[in-house]
């Protein structure tokens, strides 16, 4: 980050038929050939941080190959969880029923099992975490990104998804979530990539797991979500960890999601050195406001990753639209403490992408294009 901005993306990329096809059979339960299901995934792996190296992303994922979705996916690693848990749809779609109604029946809300906690939390299998490593090593080996990072949920965005039956308390139940995730935090660090952290819980939970409380209370609720988040990172250096924070990686009005410079104070007390957050969909183009005016809190070790282009339309932003993003941000907070993102994941959920699997490859490459941009223009005016 000495002499240029490095680009890199939320986590979740587009996943083949064949990959899509094997996660919902293993969600069915139906039975599978191992051998068959690690040669898909890993050759996946492969083929996406191929393509990932390809266009120039410095900061590569495995996209989340093996996973159903960001936050489903513990049931299969910690205990506790069964059954199905009721939709509840954010209150910007309830506002709106004609388009709510509209997004479901045109397969714009993806449907799958979400299960809630019935029981103790706990590490129950370190199987599949393993296997995830051992894919996204070899990939590297064999492309050589500038550095790999694995996504993980947080304790927060686990309870948003997945409520509880079984706890006393909801305190009780995110400690018990944190301490169970744990395990896999460390792990991805030990082997050496960059764990992010999920954290949509943070924005998104306003207007879903909260809709129905004040500012004031989301506040403090969400303090306990980074509260139990930092004592689960404890024996994480905080330079190797990344928190993602959105509002819903969705088409709808978002004229109920809170703003950045409300939740901005409690970001800053999460342990995560990097921040990953929206700044190109229409609602959130403003917020890059709150950084000046909120300057005084941003700790000096902070990296912001600001989404530079938006995870839910197929436009592809020009190049100077990027570069002038980055600018902007390298303008308050300094140019070596920047990094080129996307506003989220583009296959948030196995088989559901509202861009188009080749235009993500695109605009990816349009990012890149952008942060060369940036660089040039901000390194030769310091030269």
């Amino acid at each position: 980050m000495s002499d240029r901005i490095l680009t890199t993306h939320v986590g979740s990329l587009p996943r083949s038929k064949a990959v899509t096809d094997l996660i919902f059979a293993a969600e069915r339960g139906d039975p599978i050939d191992q051998a068959q299901f690690d040669e898909v995934i890993g050759r996946a792996v492969d083929e996406t941080v191929a393509n990932q190296v390809r266009v120039g992303i410095d900061l590569v994922s495995d996209g989340e190959m093996s996973k159903i979705s960001y936050a489903t996916y513990i049931k299969d690693r910690i205990t506790g969880f069964d059954g199905d848990s009721p939709r509840t749809p954010p209150s910007d779609l309830e506002a709106f029923p004609s388009f709510l109604q509209r997004q479901a029946s045109a397969g714009g809300t993806p449907t799958y099992r979400r299960p809630k906690c019935i029981g103790p939390v706990a590490v129950k299998s370190m199987e599949p975490l393993k296997a995830d490593l051992r894919f996204m090593a070899a990939a590297i080996a064999k492309h050589m990104p500038v550095a790999g990072f694995m996504n993980a949920a947080s304790p927060g965005v686990i309870a948003l998804f997945q409520p509880n039956e079984h706890y006393p308390t909801q305190d009780d139940y995110l400690e018990a979530l944190a301490e169970a995730m744990r395990p896999e935090y460390e792990a991805i660090v030990a082997a050496g990539l960059i764990l992010q952290l999920d954290s949509p819980d943070l924005g998104l939970g306003r207007h879903m797991m909260y809709k129905d409380r004040s500012d004031e209370d989301y506040l403090k609720l969400i303090g306990t979500h980074v509260d139990v988040l930092n004592h689960a990172l404890r024996n994480v250096p905080a330079e190797r960890v990344r928190m993602h924070v959105c509002w819903g990686n969705y088409e709808g009005p978002h004229h109920h999601d809170v703003e950045m410079g409300v939740i901005l104070p409690t970001l800053m007390k999460a342990k995560p050195a990097g921040l990953l957050f929206e700044t190109s969909n229409p609602r959130h183009q403003h917020d890059w406001n709150y950084f000046v005016e909120m300057l005084a809190i941003i700790p000096d070790d902070k990296v912001l990753i600001p989404g530079v282009i938006d995870s839910t339309t197929n436009f592809i932003e020009h190049p100077r639209v990027v570069a002038e993003r980055l600018e902007r941000f390298a303008g308050i907070i300094g140019r070596e403490r920047v990094i080129a993102g996307t506003d989220c994941g583009f296959s948030t959920f196995a088989g559901f992408g509202a861009v188009d699997p080749e235009i993500v490859w695109a605009k990816l490459k349009t990012l890149v294009d952008g942060a060369e941009l940036a660089s040039s223009k901000l390194w030769s005016q310091a030269a």
